[in-house]
């Protein structure tokens, strides 16, 4: 067992649960790398003071580089905006040093595409924050789909729907403003991952995507949204699999609408983010008087729940989420073993956004380009 410093860049939302992730995750995992929160970075000094202090770490700093080449940080978490995700990368790796970035990876294609080079050309472990698939119930999703427990998968129906600006009225804020902060740049890479990982790779793509509300008030009038609401898109997997996916951020009334439907040529598989501590399976056996969809309540025999929890049923949260990020981060940089997903990884649910903002564009079908 032994320390590693970690150097958080973004004190935020997704910078505290990182920060709370590494605090906790020696404790709740026994990892064999224990975390010493070395640094934060903030875009000021008075905010990065603040993180400092509430969350816990030895140093703060206002210069993203001060934190990269700081030799006492062995170990670097982006939870910055998605333009800065290349310079920072591209900058530890050339230091040898692990990253994890949260997705999406980069502001463009382009970015995703560098960061994975610099990435394999510096042999250091990387790995993408798609934290919801990392749900005990999602784990045990894919471990009963590899083991062929539902047969063959005909069929895949996926969505990520939210509603923080379900209200027209709601004023135009980052999120409205640019490409990378729309819906296809925000709620759909983790879908598009989740399917990937479910199902396997996607052969072609056919979407589209709407802003629906195109304006929305701002400190000087109406302000224009340059970026967009929602988008439906139809898929065909390479194991032959259709499959259609929905992303919205005007979805009134969901919260977390993170779910996806599964069928098989022996059974079928439901699950949504809003009860993420239950998975629904069906399975063709019996008589068919007293077939249906059972609910399956995560419990100690599920991945990565025991650690948290000895009771079936009580269940894992949001943040536990991120605590297991942070142990398959620590095992990759432990064992130097690659471990999904990877910046790669990262780069194929960057290029199926590519494909379907192109299919939108040109309304047809568009082909993935493999890796």
């Amino acid at each position: 067992m032994r320390e590693i410093g970690i150097g958080i860049i973004g004190g935020g939302y997704m910078g505290k649960a990182h920060s709370v992730a590494m605090s906790a995750v020696g404790a709740v995992f026994n990892t064999g790398l224990r975390p010493r929160l070395e640094m934060i970075c903030a875009t000021s000094a008075t905010s990065a003071e603040k993180y400092r202090a509430a969350y816990g770490f030895r140093r703060a700093t206002d210069d993203w580089r001060t934190l990269v080449n700081d030799p006492a940080v062995e170990a670097i978490v982006i939870a910055s905006p998605q333009s800065t995700h290349r310079d920072i990368a591209l900058a530890a790796f050339a230091l040898g040093k692990p990253v994890f970035c949260e997705k999406p990876m980069g502001a463009t294609l382009e970015d995703s595409m560098a960061m994975v080079q610099a990435a394999e050309d510096s042999g250091c472990v990387n790995m993408v924050g798609f934290n919801y698939i990392r749900t005990p119930a999602s784990q045990f999703a894919r471990k009963l789909i590899a083991g062929d427990a539902i047969g063959d998968i005909t069929w895949f129906r996926g969505e990520h729907t939210e509603d923080f600006l379900a209200d027209p009225d709601a004023p135009a804020n980052w999120r409205t403003e640019g490409r990378a902060n729309g819906t296809m740049g925000d709620l759909a890479p983790h879908m598009i991952n989740g399917a990937l990982g479910l199902i396997g790779p996607i052969a072609e793509v056919m979407a589209e995507v709407e802003t629906v509300h195109a304006t929305r008030p701002g400190p000087n009038g109406m302000t224009t949204v340059s970026n967009d609401d929602h988008a439906q898109m139809m898929c065909r997997f390479e194991n032959g699999a259709m499959g259609q996916m929905y992303f919205s951020r005007i979805s009134t009334g969901r919260k977390m609408g993170y779910a996806y439907e599964i069928t098989g040529t022996r059974g079928a598989i439901r699950f949504d983010q809003e009860d993420q501590n239950a998975l629904w399976l069906y399975t063709s056996e019996g008589d068919e008087a007293t077939r249906g969809f059972r609910k399956i309540l995560t419990g100690p025999e599920h991945p990565d729940y025991l650690p948290f929890c000895q009771g079936p049923g009580h269940g894992t949260g949001y943040q536990d989420q991120i605590i297991i990020e942070a142990k398959d981060f620590l095992s990759a940089i432990e064992t130097q073993t690659p471990l999904w997903p990877t910046f790669r990884d990262g780069l194929q649910v960057n290029r199926i956004v590519a494909a379907a903002l192109a299919s939108s564009e040109a309304r047809c079908w568009q082909k993935i380009t493999s890796i």
